[in-house]
């Protein structure tokens, strides 16, 4: 059995050769872990792809996650100056932005207008005229990682997909061909949300004015569900829909009903009705919810993350919503940085392995990205791991 095959079995609950190994990695983890320079990695479809899949291949995991959407061919043409600075790598472009990539972490922005608004003001912005998410730099930056978009939005929402979206996609495929699991990812229509309002504003905006908060959820699903069907039509083996900031305490279940639910459910349809699975992506404490994230359609969650870092419980999600729901994640990566030997590793994994994989419907994954720092060798345990424990 492939790698892609193995990853689909566990989606589908169907017992594959052995459980799936599969983690999503920060971006910092490819600038510290590979050769393709970080403004390549972050601004070329073609150098995250080859970080990407280095690293896919290095660790043996079954899959590999495409969360970059692919750039414009020519968009570095755009740079003025690359320098080194003792923060890290600067980029000046020809119209007066500046990119920052420490050497560990994402990029930072600086607009060539300091005074231009970052994000959306929540009073004046028309449901019905979201133009100003053209303008909006911040916005931009913390959805498509681009300080501005070139040709791709109609009133201020994704339309249609440019060609150059899909590169990123291409590329890969050509690496690794059919054997391995490729998965693009799109952000949720509550991440647009907090993204374009700023997270205080926005959840205080939830409250003192729904309806108007449905109004422009309901236009931004639009947008996601552009991206999604986009992907999955293009030869995407599975959709990630990224959902961090719908978790508890951040989030209330009240909240995560009201204006989460009803709009992952219509970017989950429209992914499933391409015939490609759907999973998501939620950080935190989630046990409160997953419940109410299967009444979203999603097949499968992502990292349920164990204390401290959230409430997820594996074998309370299994024994509850195991017939609905695969599970990914559950490993405690923040605790994984500060063990010091391979058996203090082993015997963690080891025991979460053993819980994960009864019945299948499990992928052996930490809880949200590994970090930069991660040690590779501690990743290069995990799928020895499974071969040797997570067989069926």
């Amino acid at each position: 059995m492939n790698s892609r095959e193995r990853i689909d079995h566990a989606m589908h609950h169907r017992l594959p050769d052995r459980v799936p190994v599969m983690c999503q990695l920060a971006l910092g983890h490819y600038f510290l872990n590979t050769d393709v320079p970080p403004h390549e990695i972050w601004f070329t479809s073609d150098g995250f792809a080859r970080a990407a899949v280095e690293l896919q291949r290095r660790y043996r995991f079954d899959g590999v996650l495409l969360n970059l959407p692919g750039r414009p061919a020519d968009l570095l043409d755009q740079v003025a100056n690359i320098e080194p600075t003792a923060d890290g790598t600067r980029l000046t472009w020809k119209n007066g932005f500046v990119t920052l990539f420490p050497p560990d972490d994402n990029p930072q922005y600086t607009p060539a207008d300091p005074t231009q608004p970052q994000r959306g003001d929540f009073d004046s912005v028309d449901p019905d005229r979201l133009d100003l998410l053209d303008e909006l730099p911040g916005y931009l930056w913390n959805t498509y990682h681009v300080p501005w978009l070139d040709g791709t939005t109609e009133r201020g929402v994704l339309s249609g997909v440019p060609a150059y979206f899909l590169r990123t996609l291409d590329a890969v495929r050509d690496l690794v061909g059919d054997e391995v699991s490729v998965h693009g990812e799109v952000f949720s229509p509550f991440t647009h949300f907090m993204e374009l309002f700023g997270y205080e504003s926005a959840l205080m905006n939830l409250i003192m004015d729904g309806g108007k908060a449905h109004a422009i959820l309901d236009r931004l699903t639009e947008g996601c569900v552009v991206w999604a069907q986009a992907q999955a039509r293009h030869g995407a083996d599975v959709v990630l829909i990224s959902s961090a900031f719908a978790g508890a305490p951040f989030a209330s279940r009240r909240i995560y009903q009201e204006f989460v639910v009803p709009y992952e459910r219509r970017v989950t349809d429209a992914i499933r009705a391409e015939g490609v699975p759907v999973y998501t992506h939620s950080c935190g404490s989630i046990g409160d919810r997953l419940d109410l994230m299967v009444e979203t359609g999603t097949m499968g969650i992502d990292t349920l993350d164990p204390p401290p870092l959230g409430d997820g419980d594996l074998a309370a999600a299994k024994r509850d919503f195991g017939d609905k729901l695969f599970t990914k994640g559950n490993l405690n990566a923040v605790a994984m940085l500060a063990m010091k030997t391979k058996e203090e590793v082993v015997d963690y994994v080891s025991g979460v392995l053993r819980t994960g994989m009864p019945g299948g419907g499990y992928i052996l994954s930490t809880s949200c990205s590994v970090s930069p720092k991660m040690q590779p060798w501690k990743l290069e345990l995990l799928t020895p791991l499974a071969e040797e424990l997570g067989r069926y």
